[in-house]
């Protein structure tokens, strides 16, 4: 029985109800923190007075602007010889939450907010935590405890908490939103991105129905879809790349799209990619190119190696170790050397160390090359092979052995 939003309308869209939208209405609230560092405790603590405080910048949960207020020396006289702190509401709502109080859905301009607050220890953590239930703060108000911490256990226990005469204070609020309705409007199924492959897998096929591809891939002349959690996760590069394109979008702003340009690869090779970040596989038919074509095999490595999907760059490596040959040996180590393929690299290297196979690619026009971008260890070795057999001068190596 499907249970998410994404489900039910996967479900009904498959008993033929094309356009589709929904709402969903509940309670909402949203959580945020801020760190509050006071340098040079010591001398915050000598020179503030009894009942005065310092304060924090503001900052925006729920909407609502906050700042913490922190007495070295206590807010009152009852409490001296403690660390006061306390959570101030320092402005009415935000104008979105106005509009809503206009509209009726509240009645005046409160906060309903939970808090919580920490002294960090040296490594980060929370070391002295006291919390506060959800309670209202009306524009100026302010909540907390005249008594978060006596000063003589501050001072008997400086190595926990203070690091170089730092005291660092978290505090957490969680402000309640009310009731919210969020709406989802379903674009029809037909005039979604369609995927830039075949859907062959239940997984696959259920991502491309429940969500719409959010990322525009332009290569080799076409535009692929794809969606921009899934690149992210599967591959460091796709990850930098978008986060640039989105901050260039808008600064930050949401946009219902991104679109990225990658140049120097073909649109066949790219489609095999993103088909293989999604599903860990290749084609059977793209599994006999790389068997048949090295070319198709080099393209896919290096874009395996440029995005960082090693998984399939090993698949393309083990390919092309079987089309090492006489005529492709020295390009293909050059490949291994540029994309760091220690497989395929290794491979070369021992075809290249039977002394029949050097003797052969001799005559072959990458044996310029092979000296070039071979290893010094292997020059040096391919020398005395063709030297003990006389199929060239020792001499003709000497000028690459320090490479």
């Amino acid at each position: 029985m499907p249970t998410s939003e994404a489900e039910l309308l996967s479900a009904l869209r498959a008993a033929g109800r094309e356009h589709l939208s929904a709402s969903t209405v509940a309670r909402r609230q949203e959580t945020g923190s801020h760190l509050f560092r006071i340098a040079n405790y010591a001398e915050v603590k000598a020179t503030v007075a009894n009942r005065e405080h310092v304060e924090s910048t503001t900052f925006t949960v729920g909407g609502h602007e906050w700042r913490i207020d922190c007495y070295p020396n206590s807010c009152v006289k009852p409490h001296n010889g403690c660390i006061s702190l306390f959570l101030r509401r320092t402005s009415g709502a935000a104008p979105y939450l106005r509009r809503t109080i206009a509209s009726g859905a509240k009645s005046d301009d409160v906060a309903m907010a939970s808090i919580k607050f920490s002294f960090l220890d040296r490594d980060g953590n929370p070391a002295r935590t006291q919390s506060a239930p959800q309670r209202k703060f009306a524009s100026g108000d302010d909540w907390g405890w005249m008594d978060f911490m006596r000063s003589e256990d501050l001072d008997k226990d400086k190595e926990r908490y203070l690091k170089d005469d730092c005291l660092i204070v978290l505090c957490d609020v969680t402000v309640d939103l009310g009731l919210r309705t969020d709406s989802c409007a379903d674009v029809p199924a037909g005039e979604w991105p369609p995927p830039p492959f075949e859907l062959d897998g239940e997984l696959t096929t259920a991502i491309w129905r429940k969500q719409r591809a959010d990322v525009m891939i332009e290569v080799g002349g076409e535009t692929l879809a794809a969606h921009r959690w899934m690149l992210e996760a599967r591959s460091a590069v796709f990850k930098e790349d978008l986060s640039l394109a989105f901050a260039a979008a808008g600064n930050g702003k949401k946009t219902a799209e991104l679109r990225i340009n990658v140049d120097d690869m073909d649109a066949e090779v790219a489609r095999a990619l993103i088909r293989f970040i999604y599903t860990d596989a290749l084609t059977a038919d793209m599994r006999q190119q790389l068997d048949a074509e090295a070319g198709t095999a080099e393209r896919l490595l290096v874009a395996a190696h440029r995005y960082k999907v090693e998984k399939l760059k090993r698949m393309c490596e083990e390919a092309l170790c079987r089309h090492i040959g006489m005529s492709s040996v020295a390009a293909t180590l050059a490949l291994a050397q540029r994309h760091r393929c220690p497989v395929l690299k290794k491979a070369c290297m021992e075809f290249i160390s039977s002394p029949a196979n050097l003797v052969a690619v001799v005559a072959t026009e990458g044996f310029e090359q092979l000296k070039t971008g071979c290893p010094p260890d292997l020059v040096e070795l391919m020398a005395k092979h063709l030297a003990k057999v006389g199929a060239v001068d020792q001499s003709t190596f000497v000028p690459f052995t320090s490479f």
